[in-house]
């Protein structure tokens, strides 16, 4: 058995310095009790499962916990009382959303065929090197896969599972439970607009590539990253519906912002900071948003050049750096810094407006910049 991936070095995570520290860590330790009693479910059938559950641990031994935050702060922002239950309550609600990311993840990299995910091994590549070192029987590639859509398959089971443990009272996970049954339903709509878009683009063309793009990161990333997760808290809290529909606006520009950073640090991130290849979504054929302006934008030779090199998996670092020019070179690249910082005015204005209790405002107020001004 390989041995298991070890954390890279990054720089300092920026959530840490906002008003919701603390957070993190009382989501960590939900999360570990919760997957020990799992190791306990799992341990009925002996060790050959325990790789199934080292993936999902790896895994989860990271990431910027933004999501449990949003749900936190959207509790307490809707005057959710804090008794030590109820504490317990949210924190446990809100760990849960990490378990759901995890699948998305790890079910993302399979469709991505990723190779690394935080600076390690992607799930699938992993379960493949053990098959392969193993010398087990069959196909490395297909065992990988499999083992991968497993565990992301386990994660959105026990996200599930964790939501219903938490102690707010069955009228509240009822009310809180429609919100992340949408968002669990829209994520998947989310990524296979993703995919088909991948699918067609070229055929469609450039017309209409922008919004269509942008509705991809609406129902691929903005919802479940940042609105559903405030609108879950908040309705466990029993939100009014002016607040929900303010913590709505803020949560939509604001995760459309955190999107399109990402989309950002893809293409332009330093790999020992995003964990990921210098370019790894141009070899992946991404149709960001990014790329539908630069082809809006581009001569006929740039755009053969796009059409050239996106999407080639073995696109090396010279190719990287000439679709990179072209970004740039038809203002792609401002354009979307452009639609960065629109969204975070728009997202700020909405925040402003809500009728919030502090600390959430202030709290909230640091996690737009958590999650815009990140270099990871």
């Amino acid at each position: 058995m390989p041995p298991p991936p070890t954390a890279p070095t990054t720089v300092p995570d920026p959530s840490r310095r906002a008003a919701a520290l603390g957070v993190r860590e009382r989501v960590e330790e939900v999360l570990a009790a919760f997957l020990e009693d799992q190791r306990a479910v799992l341990g009925e059938l002996g060790e050959d499962c325990e790789p199934l559950l080292r993936a999902v641990t790896t895994l989860l031994d990271g990431g910027k916990r933004l999501r449990p935050a949003f749900c936190y702060w959207g509790y307490r922002g809707a005057d959710g009382a804090l008794t030590g239950r109820s504490e317990e309550g949210i924190v446990t609600a809100a760990a849960a959303l990490e378990l759901f990311q995890a699948a998305a993840l790890l079910h993302d990299d399979v469709m991505d065929d990723s190779d690394t995910r935080r600076g390690r091994p992607a799930a699938h590549r992993w379960f493949a090197a053990l098959h392969a070192d193993d010398g087990w029987a069959g196909s490395a590639e297909r065992f990988g896969l499999a083992g991968a859509v497993l565990a992301g398959d386990l994660c959105l089971a026990w996200s599930d599972e964790l939501y219903e443990r938490a102690p707010l009272g069955a009228e509240a996970l009822r009310r809180g439970r429609r919100v992340f049954e949408t968002m669990r339903t829209q994520l998947m709509g989310g990524q296979y607009l993703d995919m088909l878009e991948q699918a067609c683009s070229e055929r469609l063309g450039p017309a209409g590539a922008v919004e269509r793009a942008r509705r991809v990161v609406r129902f691929k990333s903005a919802k479940y990253s940042v609105e559903h997760p405030l609108l879950l808290g908040a309705t466990l809290a029993g939100a009014p519906q002016p607040l929900l529909a303010d913590l709505s606006r803020f949560g939509l520009a604001l995760g459309e912002a955190f999107q399109l950073r990402d989309d950002v640090l893809g293409v332009f991130g330093d790999p020992a900071e995003t964990g990921k290849p210098a370019g790894d979504d141009l070899r992946e054929g991404k149709r960001t948003v990014l790329v539908a302006l630069a082809l809006r934008a581009a001569s006929p030779a740039q755009a053969a050049l796009v059409s050239r090199h996106l999407g080639d998996p073995a696109l090396d670092a010279a190719g990287v750096e000439a679709l990179r020019e072209v970004l740039t070179g038809t203002g792609a690249l401002d354009g979307v810094e452009g639609m960065i910082a629109e969204q975070v005015d728009t997202a700020c204005e909405a925040l402003d407006a809500a009728d919030l209790t502090e600390p959430a405002r202030a709290a909230l107020h640091e996690l737009v910049v958590a999650a815009t001004s990140r270099r990871s």
